[in-house]
């Protein structure tokens, strides 16, 4: 008689490999993996009254103000679904970026979870500016058309750009004018932070940031995100939006810890930082291989170039990875806090190895 499948705890990968498909691929940080080994044992209250949770706080008004307030849970699409029906009336709608997370890679969730129109905007560098807001920011007073209620921004982009502290603040101000709220989806704030050598909160608080997506699981979290109400006068009853949206963990302390290791130090400086590092390491060994085109600007962990198709299809063998745009060849290739200079190498010289073979 054929066994079952085995129920032993046992490694199924190799732990050597790496690819350049996403930075959720990497691992936990081995800090993070010890803090929740830290907060395991004994009873803690649930959904969020545990100490952990409370510390946790007062760790994100280090970084954000002493008027934010920071709500844990899972993951960045229910954060940004969390975040945006906080700000928005039953019949609003968000302005964002064509390229933006909640309009390409959410599978509708803001639309279909929290009911809200979403108004995209195309831009070259997945950036927003006041003027293209103005495309879509129009038509308050008119009751066949949602009305433009917030702008989105992500930082650092989908196409891996950052927006200067001066620019956040031309959209707050400009939004804000308009009578719209403004959110920022940070899946990967930390790595725009270090990019421009800022603090997270003059990148947020500071330039009018209403509410904030927090990313953790791009930075070495196992998983956990939080919403980070900046201006508590825009928002109310988002514990209620929380619950109501299927995020609210009942063991929250094991979220709240790691975003606590995560901030309380500097790891989430060290970890963004040096995933940024190796994004311009691999985009200066790329620049070195004949044929290889580097499309837009590296200025946090993520590398676009454009590649002969056929290439990219046999490197795929060899390092997961990508294809953003099969009409164009442009390709992705992120870095993570554990990618190490061989692992950017060893790419650099399978991608060489993969030209030669197509030039010949």
């Amino acid at each position: 008689m054929a066994s079952g499948p085995s129920t032993d705890t046992i490694r199924r990968h190799d732990p050597t490999l790496r690819d350049f498909a996403s930075d959720n691929c990497a691992g936990v940080h081995p800090e993070v993996l010890a803090s929740l080994a830290s907060a395991n044992g004994g009873h803690q209250a649930a959904y969020g009254e545990d100490d952990y949770t409370a510390h946790l706080r007062d760790v994100f008004r280090l970084h954000f103000g002493e008027r934010a307030e920071s709500f844990p849970l899972f993951n960045g699409t229910g954060a940004n679904v969390v975040a945006l029906q906080a700000l928005l009336p039953r019949w609003g709608a968000v302005v964002a970026a064509q390229s933006a997370h909640i309009n390409t890679d959410e599978c509708g969730a803001p639309e279909k979870v929290a009911g809200m129109k979403i108004y995209p905007v195309p831009t070259c560098d997945g950036k927003l500016t006041p003027d293209s807001i103005d495309l879509q920011a129009f038509g308050w007073s008119d009751e066949h058309r949602a009305r433009p209620s917030a702008v989105s921004i992500t930082q650092s982009t989908e196409l891996g750009t950052c927006y200067s502290a001066a620019e956040i603040r031309a959209i707050c101000d400009h939004a804000h004018e308009l009578g719209m709220l403004v959110h920022l989806d940070g899946a990967r704030l930390a790595n725009a932070a270090a990019s421009l050598d800022m603090p997270l909160r003059s990148i947020t608080t500071d330039v009018g940031v209403d509410v904030l997506s927090f990313g953790g699981t791009k930075n070495g979290l196992l998983f956990g995100e939080a919403v980070v109400v900046l201006n508590p006068d825009a928002v109310r009853d988002i514990a209620y939006l929380r619950k109501m949206s299927m995020q609210l963990a009942s063991k929250m302390r094991f979220i709240s810890v790691q975003l606590e290791t995560l901030l309380a130090g500097d790891l989430w400086l060290r970890s963004a930082a040096h995933a940024n590092a190796m994004a311009k390491r691999l985009e200066i060994a790329v620049l070195g291989i004949g044929g290889i085109e580097v499309v837009r600007p590296v200025q946090a962990n993520a590398v676009f170039a454009i590649l002969p198709h056929e290439v990219s299809k046999r490197l795929q063998k060899r390092y997961r990875f990508q294809i953003w745009n099969e009409h164009t060849g442009e390709v992705r290739w992120m870095c993570a806090f554990d990618t190490t200079e061989d692992d950017i190498d060893g790419f650099a010289d399978a991608l060489a190895d993969e030209m030669s073979r197509a030039s010949r």
